[in-house]
């Protein structure tokens, strides 16, 4: 569970930053066409639709890093060293 969890929280910061900046080039490229600053409701839907896609996908490799993380390190013996 708690790889899950792990991966969940990395997840959702990287879609947020990532929905974030996507919001905000549409809003800076809005601004440099019109004018002005104004937050069309369509440009909400695609920051939470991108937010979404991101976050599936990075809590897919995540969790698939986490679980490969942990059973590298069950099966290794850290006392032992490669040479």
């Amino acid at each position: 569970m708690k790889p899950n969890l792990k991966a969940c929280g990395q997840a959702m910061v990287t879609a947020m930053v990532n929905a974030v900046l996507a919001v905000a080039l549409m809003l800076l490229v809005e601004f440099a066409i019109s004018g002005t600053f104004q937050i069309p409701e369509p440009y909400l839907w695609a920051g939470v639709l991108i937010w979404l896609v991101i976050f599936a996908g990075q809590f897919w490799r995540q969790r698939h890093l986490c679980k490969s993380g942990q059973s590298t390190s069950k099966t290794t013996d850290p006392t032992h060293r490669a040479t």
